[in-house]
């Protein structure tokens, strides 16, 4: 039996994407549940599972190509589950199967969009294949002035015609962006065009991918709409590694790791009942504040693709042991390229650890329209004059950044000394599981 393998729901408000990489081949033998692409939308990059275990005896999708949910990615023959033994075909054989992929002319202005391959007695129009990357962009003479006028520089535009050819929208679209504050260049301003690098030395141009822009249109958004303070803290996590240390076995034996960070989501998720200002978004069209009942924690994820943030949901209502398997849990799928994003939407506050790669103390950028973000560094010892005597303490360094326009310099100094006497008594927290 011959199974269509289609692109599931991604998402309620996402109905497409890019494949960036065909993970099966024709004659594969693939498992349920096995990933045969992977997709990346405007939210995130994560594998696409086949839902029906069998042999893949058809590909209907190509690197580069946005497909869209319903679309067929593979076909499956699902009564064929072990390998057959190799067989070399004859010459006729190979002969049959040049003349069946031989592509067709289509006459006319259109001929090279509405080429179709033959191909099983069937026929498919193929993907629109991505410009290319060395810095030359297919755009009109029109199209090109236009963006001369507006001081833009058109390999920054993202075409949305065939073979990623840029149109007067396209050029129009990126310059709204820019001015409303969409992106890096200051709110109410346009981008002044780049420099020539070239003339200073070899360059090398390389597109960005839909993460990296989201992430570049999202922080430039919200360093322009959200005016920002960042407030600092240290907390003398010497109880605290005892706790965790003394814990941590429980945990792994859950299946979990107790880390500073799944400590912190339970302990954020109580400052955030207690300082509600900082579980709220602004809303400036109505003038109104809106508070939220629930408590969904975002934590920030390094990997090879971005930074990107999954959200544990309900924080407040689950203890540290189970904050630290979900974290564990969703910080590996994140990496894995396993999220969807779903996993990355309904957070009303971040907290962005930086300590298991190093540094002092940094400033993180409010994850718009949350209105704070914990910023975590790394853990040190240092001398603390401590009971008439000098001590050696583990220190770890906090900052807190928030939206000024609703919470004021005195309220983000409470909320981080709520933070950081929490850490200082993890027994208490331990009293309260």
């Amino acid at each position: 039996m011959i199974k269509e393998v289609r692109l599931p729901e991604i998402s309620e408000k996402v109905d497409s994407g890019d494949v960036i990489e065909v993970l099966v081949s024709i004659g594969d033998i693939i498992e349920e549940e096995q990933s045969i692409v992977e997709l990346e939308t405007d939210k995130a990059t994560f594998e696409v599972p086949s839902p029906a275990a069998g042999k893949v005896v058809e590909i209907n999708v190509d690197t580069g190509q946005n497909i869209k949910v319903g679309q067929v990615i593979i076909k499956v023959d699902t009564e064929v589950t072990e390998a057959a033994p190799a067989e070399k075909p004859s010459a006729p054989v190979e002969d049959k199967k040049a003349e069946e992929t031989a592509p067709i002319e289509v006459p006319g202005p259109k001929a090279e969009k509405e080429a179709v391959v033959k191909k099983r007695g069937e026929t498919r129009i193929p993907e629109v294949k991505a410009a290319p990357s060395s810095g030359t962009v297919a755009a009109a003479p029109s199209v090109r002035q236009l963006a001369r006028e507006l001081g833009i520089d058109i390999t920054s535009v993202r075409g949305s015609g065939p073979a990623g050819r840029v149109s007067a929208e396209d050029v129009k679209d990126y310059t709204k962006r820019r001015i409303t504050g969409a992106g890096p260049a200051p709110s109410g301003e346009v981008l002044k065009p780049l420099p020539d690098f070239s003339q200073w030395g070899e360059i090398e141009r390389q597109a960005m991918t839909n993460i990296r822009r989201i992430i570049a249109e999202n922080t430039g958004y919200a360093w322009n709409m959200v005016p920002h303070v960042t407030q600092y803290d240290e907390a003398d996590i010497t109880m605290l590694e005892e706790f965790r240390k003394e814990y941590g076995v429980k945990v792994k034996e859950a299946g979990g790791k107790l880390t500073v960070s799944s400590i912190l989501l339970k302990v954020c998720a109580s400052a955030l009942k207690a300082f509600p200002k900082f579980n709220a978004s602004l809303d400036m069209d109505s003038q109104e504040i809106i508070y939220k009942k629930y408590f969904n924690i975002g934590v920030a994820v390094d990997t090879e693709r971005g930074l990107l943030v999954p959200v544990i949901r309900d924080v407040y209502k689950k203890s540290i042991l189970q904050l630290s398997i979900e974290l564990t849990g969703i910080a590996e799928k994140t990496r894995n390229k396993k999220i969807t994003p779903e996993d990355l939407e309904g957070g009303s506050f971040t907290i962005s650890n930086l300590g298991g790669i190093g540094g002092t103390d940094f400033s993180p950028i409010v994850y718009w329209p949350q209105v704070a973000i914990l910023g975590v560094s790394r853990a040190v010892d240092k001398p603390v004059y401590l009971d008439g005597q000098i001590q050696k303490r583990l220190m770890l360094p906090l900052s807190l950044s928030y939206d000024h326009r609703i919470i004021d310099g005195a309220d983000g100094a409470r909320f981080l000394r709520w933070i950081v006497e929490a850490l200082e008594q993890p027994f208490i927290l331990a009293l309260k599981e």
